[in-house]
């Protein structure tokens, strides 16, 4: 294989790119620019070959353990990897559920829109990453919300299953009104203490009813 100080300059990836664009690269010459050099023994072109074809086997995405296991990549590597790929899944994914971005109140009504004048009442807690995005969507509890059906446990059990950075609470008024009750405060301060303690932020409780909705942190009780 000719390596990499062999290659003439105008079929090198960082040239070949700022000419023609990155779609002229074929997958090992981006993954040799973004690796930049070898490592003793090994030129840069025989690792980006063997995370190429790790890539080409991982369906779910790279995994940090498995690329650390090739040849040529430390964890500064595996995680600038890793770090592409949530970039590109972040600007460049669908607008489904998962992957929404939440960025004020209003970002949630799409997401509850069938169950905002329902009969009973509906608690869901929607979980995000880091970028603010939609993991899932999750009912916990249907019927009467009080806290011995709303606990912790049952809010934050998925939550930490998703990795997720926080979460928002979300519940319909049957009655219509958005006046939120004493019990939704009492059950948005446990839980909030709860995430605390966990390390998940609970980032708003909205309650909505087919006329709208209404945030509890802008309401001032989070």
């Amino acid at each position: 294989m000719k390596r990499m100080r062999d290659t003439p300059n105008r079929d090198r990836p960082r040239e070949k790119l700022a000419k023609r664009g990155p779609q002229a690269l074929t997958d090992a010459e981006l993954i040799a620019l973004l690796l930049g050099r070898g490592t003793k023994g090994r030129d840069v072109w025989q690792v980006a070959g063997d995370v190429e074809r790790y890539l080409e086997s991982a369906e779910d995405g790279p995994s940090y353990d498995a690329l650390l296991a090739i040849d040529g990549i430390g964890s500064a590597k595996a995680c600038e990897i890793m770090a592409c790929f949530e970039l590109g899944r972040r600007y460049l994914g669908d607008d489904g559920v998962s992957g929404h971005r939440i960025a004020c109140p209003g970002d949630v009504l799409p997401l509850v829109a069938e169950w905002r004048d329902k009969k009973q009442e509906y608690f869901f807690c929607i979980t995000l990453n880091g970028a603010g995005e939609v993991i899932e969507r999750r009912t916990v509890t249907v019927g009467i919300l009080n806290q011995s059906l709303v606990h912790p446990r049952e809010v934050f059990a998925e939550a930490i299953t998703d990795r997720a950075a926080s979460v928002i609470l979300v519940h319909n008024h049957p009655s219509g009104t958005l006046e939120p009750s004493t019990q939704d405060i009492g059950i948005t301060r446990q839980l909030v203490e709860a995430g605390s303690i966990l390390g998940i932020r609970v980032l708003d409780h909205i309650i909505v009813t087919k006329k709208g909705y209404a945030s509890l942190k802008e309401l001032g009780h989070l």
